[in-house]
């Protein structure tokens, strides 16, 4: 082949990076594919701005026929994002025979399985490593560098806006809300941040995650979702003196033939891994049975570092061009969905309360846990904060999720309990 032609959709910050490295590397791309490659077609929504920035303007265009049906194009570079419109073009490219690469993680939780079948129907490349943590390059590292192995569990930081909130807020001890208008200002968080702090973009991450690692088709619906708008400095503190880190993590584990998918606020022992991860960094430790623990840590965002893994998918696709083997990497889960029910996941909780500051309610506490056979493994007995008001810190020994949910309910119920402050997952040391 003399030459491999790309068209890309979008020219944002990540687009641009794209761009960036292609033309820097262009000897390093040679050496590897054996021909050069060139940026054919770029679909923009202004091209008047974009030639003010120094776009050549033979390059721009605002109709995305002009890539999807130009057939000297043969792969196709996602990076504009959205979802039901964006899912529409890559189908039609796919049926005129183009591989993609593609950044956009929502679309992929959502509509991943179906574009991966349409893909290999056509025997089209389909990749998305820049869909999850920026940089690092965890979806290849699960589908062929652990390939051989069963993996059993991937826990990790996926989101770098929540991270570097929590971070300022254990570090600084900085309210929510005032770390949130820094982290804004300086453009690590969106205008609108609702994606991030309610743990959506981790959960979309995290489906993709799971459903690569467990060989199990794993929708955005089968994760459990709690984002971190309602941690407060005062739980921050308070973690601390029990010997942990507030971090905002995703937990993917797989027992027997069953799974569960989670993103929550999670409390982790300050000896573990992650909890030394910290600002805007992502990390990912996944678990196999064989391997064991292996860790994968690095910027899950940026202009570069996602374009790098784009342009790393783009090399692999190019191998196949020219090798002729095409659609062989879209391969289609492995096993049916079983989703572990609430009695089925289990793990230690933090939990703080506020309870009337009189004899006997501590032993009203114990005596409903122990109906649910949920132990105690670290105890806090806080100075009263308000008059005739105490407050209780309890860190449970591992317990089912129903039960534990159960035993809320009542403390609910109890009068003695003026209020549940907060609760959390804990996990300790290692991920195991």
């Amino acid at each position: 082949m003399n030459e491999i032609s790309i068209g890309l959709l979008g020219l944002g910050t990540v687009g641009s990076g794209v761009v960036k490295i292609i033309e820097n590397h262009q000897d390093k791309l040679m050496h590897q594919v054996g021909c050069p490659v060139k940026v054919k077609k770029i679909l923009v929504k202004n091209m008047e701005k974009h030639i003010h920035n120094g776009t050549d303007p033979s390059l721009l265009t605002n109709d995305v026929d002009d890539i999807l049906n130009d057939p000297d194009i043969d792969i196709i570079v996602e990076v504009m994002g959205g979802i039901e419109q964006t899912r529409s073009y890559l189908l039609q490219a796919f049926k005129n025979k183009k591989h993609v690469v593609t950044a956009n993680k929502d679309l992929m939780a959502l509509h991943g399985g179906e574009l991966l079948k349409i893909a290999s129907e056509n025997n089209c490349d389909l990749f998305f490593e820049a869909s999850v943590a920026g940089g690092i390059p965890i979806l290849r590292s699960i589908t062929e560098g652990l390939s051989s192995d069963k993996i059993v569990k991937i826990m990790g930081i996926v989101n770098g806006t929540t991270n570097y909130i929590l971070t300022k807020m254990s570090q600084d001890g900085v309210a929510y809300e005032d770390v949130l208008k820094k982290a804004q200002e300086l453009g690590f968080a969106e205008a609108d941040p609702t994606s991030d702090v309610e743990g959506l973009d981790a959960a979309r991450k995290m489906a993709i995650l799971a459903t690569l690692g467990f060989s199990m088709e794993i929708d955005l619906d089968d994760v459990s979702v709690q984002g971190i708008s309602q941690v407060t400095e005062e739980d921050i503190q308070y973690g601390k003196q029990l010997g942990y880190t507030m971090k905002l993590i995703g937990i993917a584990k797989q027992d027997g033939d069953k799974v569960e998918v989670s993103v929550q606020p999670t409390f982790l022992a300050n000896t573990h891994p992650l909890a030394s991860v910290q600002n805007e960094y992502n990390a990912v430790y996944v678990c196999g049975e064989a391997v064991g623990e292996t860790m994968f840590y690095g910027p899950g965002a940026g202009s570069l570092p996602t374009a790098t893994s784009i342009v790393s998918d783009l090399v692999a696709v190019m191998k196949n061009i020219q090798s002729g083997v095409h659609g062989g990497g879209n391969i289609a889960p492995q096993y049916p969905k079983k989703l572990k029910q609430d009695d089925e996941i289990f793990s230690k909780y933090f939990l703080r309360l506020h309870v009337a500051d009189e004899a006997g309610v501590f032993a009203k506490i114990t005596s409903l846990f122990a109906e649910h056979h949920i132990s105690f493994e670290k105890i806090l007995q806080l100075p009263v904060v308000k008059r005739e008001v105490a407050e209780i810190v309890l860190v449970t020994h591992h317990a089912s999720k129903k039960d534990y949910e159960d035993v809320l309910v009542q403390l609910n119920d109890l009068q003695s309990v003026k209020e549940i402050k907060s609760s959390y997952r804990v996990e300790r040391g290692s991920i195991q």
